[in-house]
């Protein structure tokens, strides 16, 4: 009864919402690429209970693209058969299909197309590699043009049989926000100037749209909350202006905070339901319903946002990749049974390294249709019996779990005091506590199973291995940091005088203290969060990279400006482009990454975050052994995770599943293991 509001229909125009589960448009590294496996993701959405499923944004004509990056394409009728598989996926279950329709003018540099970009004003573009391209301002027949593109588009969509079309205009990427900005929207004419004028555009699309289509689609507008520019850009004041002013204008508003990296900040730095102050107030200024976004993955907060009149449809994108069937399982009260997104941002990498999308939490996502993975089914187990999993790190309790649903009899030795590996170690550094989500989900499901036997203080040997007689044997023993600096500016290790301390010291409480040095040539996160911990601990921190930037990779997370932000906050000396050439007593020599300047850096103490080394030791003296199997039942031994090649944890969590997946299966032998989208050559 407590979660019934949630599964109220909700009419958006003509259409009606089976529930308030709104999965908003998202990407996904697949796009006009594998669009049978984004097919198959939203597919499985649809079946987990959502009400609306939307695409990743979609470009609707070849004058706007945004190479490299891989989002879908819908510029001529070839492109409808491939959108149309996925609104049918969509819809299987009764959920309502939608499509996001995207001109990205300012943000499109057209390195495929080699078209002329087009803003609403002549400035640089702006991507995120910085292309060195510029927009041509659009004249009124190029806007007169872009009305008819989006009205050829809405057509398409119907053909291709969506319910629903949103019309991009947030995160800076659409150009209904590029309009609707003072910053980006500098004309004189009637498109520029007052609201009003900056609000014709919107106004002229939907018109030309309901008149092309009319309730064939309901037409959904995503704008930006806030451009969090200042007075130059699109405010909330303004924001809440246009809405008033435009009342009546789309079916439904999706509210979406400034920048992606404003509205999808890793939990380390956005908490749950972070955007609730920038829309509270909004409902009442239009009969149409709204929904917003927020990471949300409590029930109970969805219920508040309803009940209080924030929302009308809870939106999410990275708790619907999470789990799938989070509607579901809230209608069915299995609450605990919920995989919780833990906000690592992971999956958005997938896009940004134009890759596969990952999960850290569901290891199937993207792989529904590539492998035939199912986040809530599995094949019963082969022939069989038992499975000893030796380490219950994320890799370790995934196999486990996965394995246990399979119908193996499953026993985990952990050779610490506690379950979770890394997970356990990292929930406790500043920001990171949502990643322990990871290991509590699976260990609650373990513990739910009797076919499960867990273990730990258990540090096993191959003799002992051997003598249990269980016919597999995983080995999930993860990684440890080294502390000779080898990485990559160097692949031997630096001289070093005297102690330094690695990651796996401070995780352990072993803080240095006076001015320490955090040499960082990992350029993930952990150089950026220990660099925080020890400051907050009263340290004096200069943080040392090789790179051109802090935490190089987050920017595929979306959080290194944030990370640069905090730091600076904390008082850090970032030292950028400086590599450390060696460790002395009491100093650092560094080096200049371009020019080898040396420099003598006095410091108290040094972290180094370099690489890692597997813990891979208990699987070669297995190995070792291997004429001993047969004699004591063993058929075969797995070294997955950290222990076989360090990496984020949604690598380990995939390595465990497709461990348990694999068991019993037959050789593929050179046979590639999953399917793949291949293009048809044109005459």
């Amino acid at each position: 009864m407590t979660y019934d509001l949630l599964f109220q229909p909700v009419k958006i125009g003509a259409k009606t919402a089976k529930n308030r589960f709104y999965q908003v448009p998202h990407c996904n590294g697949g796009g006009y690429r594998d669009p049978s496996a984004a097919a198959a993701m939203r597919g499985v959405k649809a079946e987990g209970g959502w009400g609306v499923i939307f695409t990743e944004q979609t470009e609707m004509h070849h004058t706007s693209e945004i190479t490299p990056f891989i989002e879908l394409r819908l510029w001529e009728d070839k492109d409808i058969p491939s959108i149309a598989k996925m609104a049918a996926a969509m819809k299987t279950h009764g959920g309502l299909a939608g499509i996001q329709l995207a001109y990205s003018g300012i943000n499109g540099p057209n390195m495929y197309t080699k078209e002329v970009p087009l803003a609403p004003s002549a400035l640089p573009i702006r991507t995120f590699t910085n292309d060195p391209v510029q927009a041509r301002a659009m004249d009124l027949g190029d806007i007169r043009n872009l009305r008819r593109w989006f009205v050829n588009a809405a057509k398409r969509c119907r053909v291709a049989e969506f319910d629903l079309i949103c019309l991009y205009g947030a995160h800076g990427f659409g150009i209904f926000q590029h309009f609707l900005s003072r910053a980006t929207n500098q004309r004189t004419d009637e498109y520029g100037g007052s609201l009003e004028n900056r609000s014709r555009f919107a106004r002229e699309v939907i018109a030309d749209m309901r008149d092309a289509v009319g309730d064939d689609l309901a037409i959904t507008l995503r704008v930006s909350l806030d451009e969090t520019i200042g007075d130059l850009g699109f405010s909330n004041a303004e924001v809440r202006d246009f809405i008033a002013m435009n009342a009546d204008l789309p079916d439904l508003w999706d509210l979406a905070m400034g920048t992606w990296e404003d509205c999808s900040g890793p939990s380390r730095f956005k908490a749950e339901a972070a955007q609730e102050e920038w829309v509270r107030g909004i409902r009442d200024l239009s009969p149409k319903p709204v929904v917003g976004v927020g990471r949300f993955t409590s029930p109970d907060v969805m219920v508040r946002m309803v009940k209080s009149g924030v929302l009308d449809f809870i939106g999410c994108a990275r708790p619907s990749i999470a789990d799938p069937f989070l509607p579901n399982k809230i209608q069915e009260g299995r609450i605990e049974d919920i995989r919780e997104c833990i906000g690592c941002n992971i999956c958005v990498t997938g896009d940004m390294t134009q890759g596969m999308g990952r999960c850290t939490q569901n290891p199937t996502w993207m792989e529904e249709w590539r492998r035939g993975w199912h986040p809530e089914k599995i094949a019963a187990k082969g022939e069989s019996q038992t499975v000893l999993v030796i380490g219950s790190g994320p890799a370790g309790l995934e196999a486990a779990r996965a394995a246990a649903l399979r119908g193996y009899d499953v026993a985990v030795a952990e050779a610490l005091e506690v379950f979770g590996g890394r997970v356990t170690r990292e929930r406790t550094l500043p920001g990171l506590s949502a990643w322990g989500r990871v290991a509590d989900y699976r260990l609650y499901q373990l513990g739910q199973r009797a076919n499960v036997q867990m273990y730990q203080g258990s540090r096993l040997t191959a003799d002992q291995v051997l003598e249990f007689g269980f016919q597999h044997v995983c080995g999930a023993t993860g990684s440890h940091w080294r502390a000779d600096g080898v990485a990559r500016q160097h692949v031997v290790p630096m001289p070093i005088s005297g102690r330094v301390y690695t990651p796996d010291d401070l995780m352990a409480g072993d803080i240095p203290t006076g001015h320490v040095v955090v040499y960082d040539d990992d350029h993930y996160y952990m150089g950026g969060v220990l660099a925080e911990l020890l400051a907050t601990k009263g340290a004096t921190v200069t943080f040392v990279t090789p790179s051109a930037y802090v935490s190089d990779w987050t920017a595929n997370t979306l959080e290194l400006s944030s990370i640069y932000r905090r730091l600076s906050g904390l008082g850090v000396t970032i030292r950028l482009n400086t590599g450390v050439t060696a460790v002395r007593a009491g100093a650092v020599e560094t080096n200049c990454s371009y020019t080898d300047r040396r420099e003598v850096l006095a410091c108290d103490a040094v972290v180094l975050v370099a690489s890692r080394l597997a813990n891979d030791g208990l699987y070669h003296d297995i190995m070792a052994r291997q004429a001993q199997w047969a004699d004591h039942g063993l058929r075969a031994v797995r070294l997955i995770g950290d222990a076989a090649a360090p990496a984020p944890i949604a690598w380990a969590t995939f390595a465990g599943h497709r461990y348990a997946r694999e068991l019993d299966e037959p050789d593929l032998g050179d046979a590639l293991p999953f399917r793949r989208e291949v293009t048809r050559l044109e005459d």
